[in-house]
C-alpha cells in the first residue's frame, strides 16, 4: 500500500470541540469499515482551517471514495515518498 497525505480544508477545524472531533472520527471509522480492505487511516493533525490526514491505501481513488462517502473534503492528495525525523541525521 502507498502512504498518502490528505489536506482537508474545513473552516474552523482548529476550533472544533473534543466531542466534534470524536464524532468526526467515529463517522470516518464507520465509512472505512465499509470500504476495507485497501484503506487505513493512521492519524491526523488539526491546524487552523485544515486537517492533515495520513492514510495507507491501495490507490488514490480509495482516498477520493472515502472523502465522497464521509463528506470530508480531500482538497489535496499527495503520495508520501519518505518520512524523516531527527534520527534520520544519524544515517
Amino acid at each position: 500500500m502507498t502512504q498518502y497525505l490528505i489536506e482537508r480544508e474545513i473552516a474552523g477545524a482548529g476550533d472544533m470541540s473534543k466531542q466534534a472531533l470524536c464524532d468526526a472520527s467515529r463517522h470516518s471509522n464507520a465509512v472505512l469499515a465499509e470500504m476495507r480492505p485497501g484503506i487505513q487511516w493512521l492519524h491526523s493533525y488539526v491546524a487552523g482551517d485544515k486537517i492533515y490526514c495520513v492514510y495507507n491505501a491501495s490507490n488514490e481513488q480509495l482516498i477520493r471514495e472515502h472523502a465522497e462517502k464521509s463528506g470530508f473534503p480531500a482538497n489535496k492528495i499527495t503520495p508520501i515518498s519518505a518520512v524523516i525525523d531527527p534520527s534520520t541525521a544519524s544515517g
